[in-house]
């Protein structure tokens, strides 16, 4: 019985990894970047009688007619025009930076925010020392600077 639920899964199955295997051509397209300059993939590219995207969609029919895989595809041309054809970069080496890079700065940036905070939340509040008022003057005694706006006031007039 188990034997049989295992034979059934492994033929539903089966198509699904076929069908998987072989990459349709919208797909690559989407997977390589126009290379005249609109920063657009070679499926979305929207100039007419654009003189990249045209002799890429024929290359990449050529590749498939070929029955190269997705990944022999994309190597083909990365390997004829460079890493800045993929419309994304690889996993592997320098180009790791490019994916882990925003992951990193987005955790450090969260972890800073939720330490200062704490920090903030745990300080204890330091009683501020009481502030000396200063004594109104006496009723008849004026003040320095009284004093001197009444030698202005006088001077002025």
């Amino acid at each position: 019985m188990r034997l049989a639920r295992v034979l059934a899964l492994v033929l539903l199955l089966s198509p699904v990894a076929v069908f998987a295997e072989q990459p349709t051509f919208q797909e690559i397209e989407e997977s390589l970047t126009c290379q005249c300059g609109c920063g657009l993939t070679v499926h979305s590219c929207n100039h007419l009688q654009c003189p990249s995207a045209i002799p890429l969609r024929q290359e990449l029919r050529e590749q498939l007619a070929l029955d190269k895989g997705r990944d022999g595809v994309l190597a083909h041309f990365a390997e004829k025009y460079g890493e800045k054809i993929l419309s994304s970069p690889t996993t592997t080496g320098f180009n790791l930076a490019a994916w882990v890079t925003p992951f990193v700065a987005l955790f450090l940036g969260a972890g800073f925010v939720v330490f200062t905070l704490l920090r903030w939340r745990r300080s204890p509040r330091r009683p501020q020392p009481p502030v000396a008022v200063p004594s109104p003057p006496e009723a008849g005694a004026a003040s320095p600077y009284e004093k001197v706006l009444e030698r202005e006031l006088r001077e002025f007039e």
